[in-house]
């Protein structure tokens, strides 16, 4: 691997304490620290998402589990953060690895100037040589503040630092079809290209000490994904799994590029094809060869892989970094013109819900109609910071721009939102350098399963 990547890597409270005794796990914790520093000496960027402040602050203070009152958690939470830094401190001195702390509300990432602070300080910290450990800072969030779970602020973050990888370890190998625990038949998820058709059992809950579980990290996943970043689901006890499935993963695509720059477009063989080996590609002119094939096949994991037309920067900011207030229903023309880098103007919008003022962010909806009785048939289709409230929008909404003085008595802006102000889930089909679907297909859908992106 010469390229420099950067890796995110999130641990849950279950990987880092025993969840009954609280105490910390330190064989699993000492991996995690040497498979860090290996990495870091590799030269690759290394960013640690860890939860386990409140873990630890149970096991000091000798409590039996959780508390439900949410002063007492977060009273927890400030104990447990001093034992959590001070013990990944000790692991790092103890390779000479310098590590900084960074903890975060949503309501830091909200704000544009802080969200770009937070992005300016890890990049700097990484420049350094330092490994940053992010966390949530529980001593202040409350429930709207909440970002809800580590997979989520790993995600986050992974898209801030426009992060290579991001891997959410936890107490399994892989996703599976089925419970394995109930189905010993159950069939691991190895590759997931699009999340919409995953087909998993995602029913696992997480521990009593964390907040999330499977289905928070298929969220996370979508989320990562969508910033352009390869997500893996792994085994926190096995870490030293991350440098194996990174390694054939950047294998995997350089070989697959150097066949496309070859003109040569790879095909996937099934693995229960028996005329050709398991993993080899076959070639346009039939022929095989087992390029993809180096090196060997990596431990049990599932990559998800990125969409190969990322958001970024502000785009992904106003996405993932904001939390909707209210919602604008659009009509198909407004929604047309956004994905043609127009602004949205009062005229296209058919409906409003929720109370918010200037300069919030809403959510975007699609109605292929007027017809508000059908605003159960509306898409979500992006997110938006609008130029006047909510009252003020119902009051013009369906007008045109040369009447919003009219109506108002004053027209602070002709748009109800500017376009740079505006970011759509999918990507805008609007460059004219966009190959035709059916390109795509052809191109991706040969490579996807080698290529992340």
């Amino acid at each position: 691997m010469k390229k420099r990547l950067t890796i995110v890597i999130k641990l849950g409270t279950s990987s880092i304490v025993n969840e009954s005794t609280h105490s910390p796990l330190l064989s699993t914790l000492t991996l995690i620290v040497e498979t860090c520093v290996a990495l870091h000496h590799a030269g690759h960027h290394i960013i640690l998402c860890s939860s386990g402040a409140i873990g630890l602050a149970l096991h000091h203070m000798d409590l039996p589990r959780r508390p439900k009152h949410l002063p007492q958690v977060q009273a927890l939470a400030a104990i447990g953060q001093c034992k959590l830094m001070a013990m990944w401190d000790q692991l790092f001195a103890h390779l000479r690895q310098p590590v900084a702390q960074i903890l975060l509300t949503r309501n830091d990432i909200a704000d544009r100037t802080q969200y770009l602070n937070a992005q300016n300080t890890l990049h700097e910290l990484l420049g350094m040589g330092v490994i940053p450990i992010v966390n949530e800072n529980d001593t202040l969030s409350v429930q709207e503040i909440k970002f809800g779970d580590n997979d989520t602020l790993s995600a986050i973050t992974a898209g801030m630092v426009q992060a290579d990888y991001l891997f959410l370890m936890t107490d399994v190998d892989c996703l599976y079809d089925k419970n394995p625990r109930d189905f010993p038949d159950a069939k691991p998820v190895e590759i997931v290209e699009d999340i919409a058709e995953l087909d998993a059992d995602v029913s696992s809950a997480g521990s009593s000490l964390g907040t999330g579980g499977m289905g928070t990290k298929i969220v996370a996943a979508r989320l990562a994904t969508a910033a352009g970043v390869t997500t893996v689901i792994t085994r926190s006890s096995k870490p030293g799994n991350i440098a194996a499935i990174v390694q054939y993963a950047e294998s995997q695509k350089a070989a697959a590029r150097s066949l496309e720059a070859s003109g040569e477009l790879p095909v996937r063989v099934p693995h229960h094809d028996t005329a050709q080996p398991p993993g080899s590609v076959v070639l346009n002119n039939g022929t095989s060869t087992p390029h993809l094939d180096q090196p060997a096949l990596p431990p049990l994991h599932t990559r998800f892989l990125p969409d190969p037309h990322p958001i970024r920067d502000r785009y992904f900011w106003l996405l993932h970094g904001l939390a909707p207030h209210g919602t604008l229903y659009i009509d198909t023309g407004a929604h047309a013109a956004l994905a043609a880098k127009a602004g949205l103007l009062p005229v296209g919008i058919v409906d409003v819900a929720g109370t918010f003022g200037q300069q919030e962010c809403v959510r975007i909806f699609v109605l292929h109609s007027r017809d508000t009785t059908k605003l159960d048939e509306a898409e979500e289709v992006g997110r938006a910071l609008v130029n006047y409230s909510s009252a003020e929008i119902k009051r013009i909404r369906g007008v045109r721009s040369s009447q919003i003085a009219e109506v108002l008595g004053y027209a602070d802006s002709e748009y109800v939102a500017w376009r740079e102000s505006v970011a759509l889930f999918k990507r805008e089909m609007s460059r004219p350098v966009t190959p035709s679907t059916e390109s795509k297909r052809m191109s991706m859908g040969r490579l996807s399963g080698y290529v992340d992106g």
